[in-house]
């Protein structure tokens, strides 16, 4: 198989399409205010090949902020694109879908992913979809998207994933997960109080989330959004840490980007050596897959900012580069299999 990347950072979806030549899978991001645009004027470009669609910044060896970009698949992939509505509410009621499309392109966990872009209830979502992909073992990546709307075959979406299966033809795919943090000090809290709707985290062992986290770190409130960058939360789970990020301060609690649940047992976390974090990434696909076709990637938005303000995203992407023809989107959250996951990377490489 072999993947494609087209981009504008004006906005043109014909400057980012030259070059696409039949194209088996479509994935298009693009801005707040010429998405419904995009998504119409790509249908009628390649009618009746699956897409899925969302506003985020992407990149391959630069990233476009503000543009479009188009990253599509050719030469030895069978997929098909659909939704699930009413993510917010019922979105088992429309599995079907989904179970159809597997039987419709076939494969399991050793050639077939699921590649997802998500309005919210990320991890109610991520759960219905394993119901039925853990039954082929298929693995799963992709993320949340802005603006609160996705697309799928041309059409555009609100309180819905959109999800593409697809099999690649000429050999293996298998996912991975990059997280530079690391447990700081012995710090292992309780969570109580909290608002799942919102996901708000409203105690620590039976203390304000807020008052616990400044004065561990000895920051202001205003400190506080900043300072997730460097140490955000995290939620065990069985030998993995799922990554919880801050979103806001809410009086004296803490509204996150993932849900936290009564009981939840987290620890506090400090940023690592990403640069060897990011070695390690890239030495384990090589070793795994001595020849790849394909490296799609989702990356937190935080830690495009991270990675911004030190001045690496640009080495970070050259590094990347190294593996072949690597593309991605920038995301609120990331999907890794059943996982919803905040500052982390998630990938998918195709042999």
């Amino acid at each position: 198989m072999k993947q494609f990347f087209g981009m504008s950072q004006r906005g043109s979806l014909d400057e980012a399409l030259q070059g696409l030549r039949n194209p088996q899978f479509i994935m298009l991001l693009s801005n707040e205010t010429q998405f419904e645009g995009h998504v119409s004027a790509l249908e009628k470009r390649f009618p009746g090949v699956p897409s899925i669609g969302c506003m985020g910044m992407c990149y391959q060896t630069s990233v476009v902020e503000r543009g479009v970009g188009v990253i599509a698949f050719c030469d030895g992939v069978v997929a098909s694109a659909n939704v699930l509505n009413q993510v917010s509410a019922m979105p088992v009621k429309y599995i079907k879908r989904l179970e159809e499309d597997m039987r419709k392109v076939g494969g399991s966990g050793h050639d077939t992913v699921c590649i997802d872009f998500c309005t919210g209830n990320d991890a109610c979502v991520l759960t219905t979809i394993n119901t039925a992909l853990r039954k082929r073992d298929i693995p799963l990546v992709g993320g949340t998207g802005g603006q609160g709307k996705v697309s799928a075959n041309g059409q555009v979406y609100e309180d819905a994933v959109a999800y593409a299966l697809v099999r690649n033809q000429n050999g293996r795919v298998k996912t991975y997960k990059e997280n530079i943090y690391h447990q700081m000090g012995n710090y292992r809290f309780i969570a109580s109080d909290t608002d799942r709707a919102n996901y708000v985290l409203g105690s620590l062992n039976g203390k304000p989330a807020k008052q616990v986290y400044k004065s561990i770190l000895h920051v202001t409130d205003e400190e506080i959004l900043t300072r997730t960058f460097q140490n955000p939360f995290g939620k065990l789970n069985g030998n993995d840490t799922c990554i919880i990020s801050i979103k806001e301060v809410c009086g004296n609690a803490l509204a996150c980007f993932r849900q936290v649940n009564d009981s939840d047992v987290l620890i506090l976390l400090e940023l690592g050596d990403y640069e060897a974090a990011v070695q390690n990434t890239i030495r384990q696909i090589c070793q795994d897959f001595p020849r790849r076709s394909a490296v799609f990637s989702v990356n937190c938005l935080f830690r495009y900012k991270l990675f911004s303000e030190r001045n690496y995203m640009g080495t970070y992407l050259k590094q990347m580069a190294e593996l072949g023809c690597h593309a991605g989107f920038v995301g609120y959250g990331e999907h890794y299999n059943n996982r919803f996951v905040n500052q982390s990377m998630t990938c998918v490489v195709f042999e």
